[in-house]
């Protein structure tokens, strides 16, 4: 017998916490009615008609626009409010992962435009895929024909529902549809969800508001190791050191916790491993060796950024072009020269990447701190400057210099696979981002990287490298999310949520 599907009707609510309340409702009552269906289908029942069950909505409307305070001593958010009045909407998925996160975005909005909040269930389906729980896997049972026939019965992800439109800019409102809220659709972030699982091997719910990315794993090496000194110390802020297969290891002194019997060592790491210092507040730190290449650093910024981290930096090794300077120094970027060419669909050559000012001078203090280098010592050990970033690896042996004459042409001094397409990402979902590079050869001079000089610069910096960043990181989390998310990288037509 079929079930007919969920609907619970709309309602306005003026508590941040009560439109929660009812967001989690309606998305667990969607939850249960397709996992039910599912475990039927699998258990062979006939099921003729359509099964189906939709994602919650949360909508504004308002006949004002809201107008920032005058007062200088005033602080507001870039985000949290609408420009102009009219009818905005966003689908919600994963209230439980996004808690926090909703409750602040809904209380903002009470807070700026003072009319309720409306709550109810969309007419968007929840493809059945993303309704899974964390370890089910009752969709490998079924015979390869009974798997085919599942499009019959549910609703499958649906591409078309789960573009970028909105985050590129390009998006536009049907007549009498509603203007989005979110940069993000609910299948969008669910499908995210999914690839982060797969390309870092482990649970979302690990992940911190604060991400470093690396392209060695020299770097994880030595975060790991932290991770683990971490969790020795009983006075340390993280609680928790979190490692692929959702191994965890508690700090010292805390009990396990119900899903940590569940982690188990993968066989093979994943294509993009995430290592996860955990806070309690989801203030802590992660970090992914995203490997080699601009490819691979897209794919896994794409996929973050429906996280809303706080901010995002990129921790590497590059090419140094200048011939001032020496294997060892660091090269913080201040612009970004784009040859990785994963981005120029959805982010034209035109928009420029700018460099934070917030980013920039957390990174120069935390060199500062770390090396311990002040004044005309440390410009001498940290250039600023361009950073070029190529997709290709072998750029220096193309005939008749042409690259080499761009980059000098840009006033770049350095160069590597990564930095920019991390850094126009961040511009592209509005996520804080930075780029503190470590030179480990100078291609165009000569110094390539030879297996004793290069065990040399490893043991060298690496370790100092990942404290800066870590430091860095420190001080962003102390200035807050406010100091972060400024208006720099929010348009003039811009979705409320952060």
């Amino acid at each position: 017998m079929q079930r007919p599907t969920p609907f619970i009707a709309p309602e306005v609510f003026d508590s941040a916490d009560a439109a929660l309340a009812r967001v989690q409702a309606i998305y667990e009552q969607s939850l249960n009615h397709l996992r039910a269906a599912m475990r039927r289908y699998v258990a062979g029942e006939p099921m003729a008609d359509k099964v189906r069950a939709c994602y919650p909505f949360v909508r504004l409307q308002t006949t004002t626009g809201w107008v920032p305070p005058k007062s200088l001593e005033a602080e507001w958010l870039s985000y949290g409010f609408v420009a102009t009045a009219g009818r905005y909407e966003t689908t919600l998925t994963r209230p439980d992962l996004f808690a926090v996160y909703l409750r602040q975005q809904f209380a903002l909005l009470l807070a700026n435009h003072g009319v309720a909040l409306e709550v109810g269930t969309s007419q968007l389906p929840i493809p059945v895929h993303f309704s899974f729980a964390e370890n089910d896997h009752i969709e490998g049972e079924m015979s390869a024909e009974r798997r085919t026939q599942m499009r019959e019965v549910f609703d499958l992800p649906d591409l078309t529902a789960m573009d970028d439109g909105i985050a590129n800019g390009t998006y536009e409102p049907a007549p009498g549809q509603p203007a989005p809220l979110s940069l993000f659709t609910a299948p969008r972030i669910d499908y995210s969800l999914h690839r982060l699982r797969h390309y870092c091997g482990t649970n979302p719910v690990h992940f911190q508001n604060f991400v470093l990315f690396t392209n060695y794993q020299f770097y994880i090496d030595e975060f790991i190791a932290l991770g683990h000194a971490e969790m020795a110390k009983a006075d340390s802020p993280y609680v928790a050191f979190v490692e692929p297969g959702n191994v965890v290891t508690r700090r010292v002194g805390l009990p396990a916790e119900a899903d940590d019997a569940l982690g188990q060592t993968p066989p093979r790491l994943p294509q993009m491993p995430g290592y996860h210092l955990v806070r309690e507040d989801h203030s802590g730190i992660t970090m992914v060796n995203i490997g080699v290449g601009p490819a691979n650093a897209k794919t896994i910024t794409d996929h973050i950024a429906v996280l809303r981290p706080h901010s995002w930096l990129m921790l590497g090794h590059c090419a140094g072009l200048r011939t001032t300077q020496e294997l060892g120094d660091y090269v913080l970027a201040h612009a970004y020269v784009r040859e990785d060419h994963v981005l120029d669909e959805e982010l034209p050559l035109w928009v420029p990447i700018p460099a934070l000012a917030e980013i920039q001078v957390a990174l120069e203090r935390a060199v500062s701190e770390v090396t311990g280098c002040h004044g005309a010592d440390l410009k001498r050990l940290m250039r600023t400057g361009t950073v070029a970033s190529t997709d290709n690896r072998n750029w220096e042996l193309l005939p008749d210099n042409t690259p080499q004459r761009r980059f000098s042409q840009s006033r770049a001094v350095a160069l590597d696979m990564e930095s920019a397409t991390i850094a126009a990402n961040g511009f592209r979902f509005r996520v804080p981002y930075g780029t503190l590079l470590c030179v480990s050869d100078k291609p165009l001079h000569g110094e390539i990287k030879l297996p004793g000089m290069a065990n040399h610069f490893y043991r060298e910096r690496v370790n100092q490298h990942l404290q800066i960043g870590i430091r860095a990181l420190e001080l962003l989390r102390a200035a807050g999310p406010a100091q972060l998310h400024s208006r720099k990288l929010r348009s003039f037509a811009e979705v409320a949520f952060q």
